[in-house]
């Protein structure tokens, strides 16, 4: 009940017991007995982790029971990882390259001594793809280690090479690695060499105590010191002990602590070249050299790097970097380039604000296709709005029959499509924008002005910025008016959704009959009458299938419902799209007189003021709200059914 007193001391105590159940401490024989009842506290940092991205679930999309998503994919297979499903958005090619990457690399192929690299525009999510990567690490069970190490390192490497086979056919694992200096000086020295007797224990990754998850920020070119990612030795420590004594080094670089799991660098190319061939050896050969005259370290890492297009470019140019380029394996994350998943993407960040906003219909598609339009190459195949509606799997007619482009077709023609344009941090500075100038109520008008002035002001070139603006201010104007007049049109239409399906059965009944060339029954005087071609034309013309191109339409819709009806699917007015779009023009244009003069209307007899509250609540219903609805009515009378 609301109101009730919360024991927070009970929640706090609880969760304490909790995380004491997963803490263990042990010696190494007992470490040795938990392996073999789990072999797979001995997997290496690349199965670790595609294990955390699988663990969650793995789904095929059903592409037969989306036909939207079947336009889009065409007859690949789709896979959804639950891992990532809740955070990122038409990104499934991109997602299924990390994980199939991860996969190849816990199955010991040649992934697992490669780099990910993740390369694409600002914003189009690789910072987040490797936050995702490191919450994933946090949230896994803790790890088994030799306690004190400063490598956190697997507890096996204590057995020496020549008991290995035994114990990998004891265990049925794999032992890969060897110990580092400050561990083997230990087993030595105060373990007087027998390493069953070193004590053993869990601990959790941890990003801020950098424990499994080491982060490489760009260096100073000028100041580019390799102790960020090997560590350094402790001069004050050198009284004390001689200059090869491990107990001087300090393992706190980023390869050190990343150990047994993962190790990002951000913005990697603007470091130097030489800073980088570390990476060579922690990848091909899982080793890196320790700091002073220590020899080498074994790590057992994942690294993931990511940075912009045009760092990438230039690093590639550069035929001295061979050696680095070949141990890489490339991502590209482009933008989204699908309308529905963009919106999705605003959604999820408006969501998560405090801004507790009151968005108007057609909002976020609305800023979503500036970005989406942003991002598109020109072809001469359709134009860019086109386009847009292909790659989010619509059904785009031309001359009232579906045009015969696909997403592949299109996208075969554009190589660098979705790693240009605008970002998602730009839109989201509009939407910010916009709520913040109209106290947390947005509607495409305001959204659209926001972006406007934003555009405006942005450090691009003048071409560019010409588009842009001409996006905004003319193809989404046209755009919006399209969406607005169908919601009014709802509004005044008692029953929308009821009419467009009488319309829809009456026009099947008339067009069957007339393929088929029977008669039409009167469902209530059960009297046969010869099909309506009047009325037939009438929701025809709406599309402009007119003359002879009627008969071949109507032949087109009754094979297409006739299958749609073989297969089980649920038969509607919006089933076939060129006939849904027929359709609803016709209902818009029974009512277009009556909207437009209630709408432009500035005094209105009682009749009027009665369709105009009855639209108002329509409106309201459709998911419109009172601050926002007066300006948007006002946006419709001065720009729709001009006189």
């Amino acid at each position: 009940m609301p109101g009730d007193p919360i024991d927070f001391a009970a929640i706090i105590e609880q969760d304490r017991t909790e995380r004491q159940k997963l803490d263990w401490q042990g010696g190494f024989l007992q470490y040795l007995e938990l392996v073999k009842q789990r072999p797979q506290l001995a997997d290496l940092s690349h199965r670790r982790m595609y294990d955390m991205m699988i663990g969650p679930g793995v789904t095929e999309l059903d592409l037969e029971a989306d036909p939207r998503a079947k336009r889009v994919f065409g007859d690949e297979s789709v896979k959804i990882h639950n891992f990532f499903a809740d955070e990122f958005f038409g990104l499934e090619r991109t997602l299924e390259k990390i994980v199939r990457y991860f996969h190849s690399a816990a199955m010991g192929g040649e992934e697992a001594r490669q780099v990910l690299y993740l390369m694409g525009p600002v914003g189009s999510g690789k910072s987040s793809l490797v936050e995702r990567l490191k919450r994933g690490l946090e949230d896994l069970e803790p790890l088994h280690v030799i306690d004190g190490c400063p490598l956190f390192e697997q507890p096996l490497h204590l057995i020496p090479r020549h008991l290995r086979k035994a114990f990998e056919d004891m265990l049925g694992v794999r032992i890969e690695g060897d110990l580092c200096p400050v561990c083997r000086w230990r087993l030595i020295n105060e373990h007087d060499g027998k390493y069953e007797n070193f004590p053993i224990k869990t601990v959790a990754f941890s990003k801020r105590a950098r424990r499994g998850i080491g982060v490489v920020p760009p260096v100073d070119p000028n100041n580019q010191d390799t102790s960020v990612l090997i560590g350094s030795e402790d001069i004050s420590k050198l009284d004390r002990y001689s200059e090869g004594d491990p107990r001087v080094l300090e393992l706190n670089g980023a390869f050190n602590v990343g150990n047994r799991g993962m190790v990002e660098f951000i913005e990697v190319f603007k470091n130097e070249t030489e800073y980088l061939h570390t990476m060579i050896t922690a990848t091909q050969e899982k080793f890196v050299p320790a700091p002073g005259r220590h020899g080498t370290i074994y790590v057992d890492t994942c690294i993931v790097a990511h940075s912009n297009e045009a760092e990438w470019q230039k690093f590639k140019a550069d035929h001295t970097n061979e050696a680095i380029l070949d141990r890489i394996v490339v991502v590209k994350v482009p933008y989204n380039l699908r309308l529905s998943e963009e919106v999705k993407i605003y959604r999820k960040f408006l969501d998560r604000s405090k801004f507790n906003p009151k968005i108007a219909p057609h909002t976020l598609e609305i800023a979503s296709m500036f970005a989406i339009l942003s991002r598109l190459e020109p072809s001469p195949k359709c134009d860019l709005m086109t386009k847009l509606k292909i790659y989010n799997g619509e059904e785009v007619l031309e001359k009232g029959r579906p045009k015969k482009l696909t997403v592949h077709e299109l996208r075969d023609d554009a190589k660098r499509e979705g790693l240009f344009g605008i970002s998602t941090r730009f839109i989201m500075k509009g939407l910010d924008t916009a709520l913040t100038r109209n106290n947390g109520t947005i509607h495409p008008i305001n959204v659209r002005e926001a972006l406007i002035g934003m555009v405006k002001e942005a450090d691009i070139s003048e071409d560019t910025k010409k588009q842009y603006l001409e996006f905004l201010q003319d193809a989404l104007h046209k755009v919006y008016l399209e969406m607005l007049e169908k919601d009014i049109t709802k509004a005044f239409v008692y029953s929308f959704q009821g009419q467009a399906e009488t319309l829809f059965h009456n026009y099947l009944d008339h067009a069957e009959a007339y393929v088929t060339k029977t008669k039409v029954k009167d469902p209530v005087t059960r009297d046969e009458m010869q099909p309506d071609e009047a009325f037939l034309k009438s929701i025809e013309e709406q599309i402009a299938i007119i003359g002879p191109a009627a008969d071949g339409f109507r032949q087109e819709v009754i094979a297409y419902l006739w299958a749609a009806t073989r297969r089980g699917e649920k038969i509607d007015y919006a089933s076939y799209e060129p006939l849904k779009e027929a359709i609803e023009k016709k209902l818009m244009n029974s009512v277009r007189d009556i909207s437009r003069i209630i709408t432009k209307a500035r005094t209105r007899d009682d009749e009027q003021r009665q369709k105009y509250d009855s639209m108002v609540e329509n409106l309201m219903e459709q998911g419109y709200n009172e601050d926002s609805i007066d300006t948007i009515l006002k946006y419709a009378s001065n720009h729709l059914w001009k006189d």
